[in-house]
């Protein structure tokens, strides 16, 4: 038994997401699913760095975040630049290092 009038009811179905970008969000969600993908992204937010620098920073090895980068680059939200033999890479949008800071600061208001 729904306690909202159908009013209220199509007027916030109205604003719902269709299925197709639930499941895209729920994807893009994911990709925050693992530890080592959120030391990246973070590492990320605040310099553009090549595998080796990422590596030596974060304690991984390199196979790891070469592998993590090419997850979070067909997902969009890390992007490469050569710049001579080397690979860069760097986060697509600032919305990536907000939502980074919008999380830590949920966090730290939790007491986590």
């Amino acid at each position: 038994m729904a306690f909202l009038s159908q009013t209220k009811q199509d007027e916030l179905a109205y604003y719902l997401p269709e299925e197709k970008a639930i499941s895209r969000l729920a994807d893009l969600f994911s990709m925050f699913g693992d530890a080592t993908r959120i030391k990246i992204i973070t590492a990320l937010c605040l310099s553009d760095m090549c595998v080796s620098d990422l590596s030596e920073l974060l304690s991984i090895n390199q196979t790891t975040v070469s592998h993590q980068l090419k997850v979070l680059k067909n997902f969009e939200l890390v992007k490469s630049t050569r710049l001579g033999k080397m690979i860069y890479y760097s986060i697509t949008t600032k919305c990536i290092s907000e939502m980074m800071s919008k999380g830590v600061d949920l966090l730290l208001a939790n007491d986590y």
